[in-house]
């Protein structure tokens, strides 16, 4: 498995359809939600397997701060390490682009995963497209 950071429309395509897989069809998020106003601003990552793309994620700047979004994984590649893959690319990057922190809202069942790669806990609960989630930081 390797992470590309999606340099050409095929790779923003493929990023794309993992993340409609995952959040749309499998998590029922609407797709207006889902595909939002902040991709053509943000870096893209995707996540192969061979030929075929099996994860996404999505980096962004925040004042400064470095924001971790959409983070995914197709569910027959979960449990392969292929999450913690993405997030290793993506601090990667961001220690390169001289980022300090990290923060990202973490779905409510995947708090346990960010845990484990150092992000902690900074607010209360919240809901976003209908799935209750919690903001966590890390410093890098």
């Amino acid at each position: 498995m390797n992470v590309d950071i999606v340099t050409t429309k095929e790779q923003q395509q493929d990023a794309f359809k993992v993340r409609r897989l995952v959040f749309v069809e499998e998590q029922q998020v609407p797709e207006e939600e889902e595909i939002d106003q902040y991709d053509d601003k943000c870096t893209h990552f995707v996540l192969y397997d061979q030929e075929t793309p099996i994860g996404a994620g999505r980096f962004r700047d925040l004042d400064g701060i470095g924001k971790v979004e959409r983070i995914c994984v197709l569910s027959s590649a979960r449990g392969t390490g292929a999450g913690k893959l993405i997030m290793d690319k993506i601090e990667q990057y961001a220690k390169q682009n001289d980022y300090a922190a990290l923060k990202l809202n973490a779905q409510t069942q995947a708090i346990p995963f960010y845990s484990k790669l150092g992000y902690e806990i900074i607010s209360e609960e919240f809901m976003d497209a209908g799935i209750p989630h919690r903001t966590m930081k890390k410093y890098i």
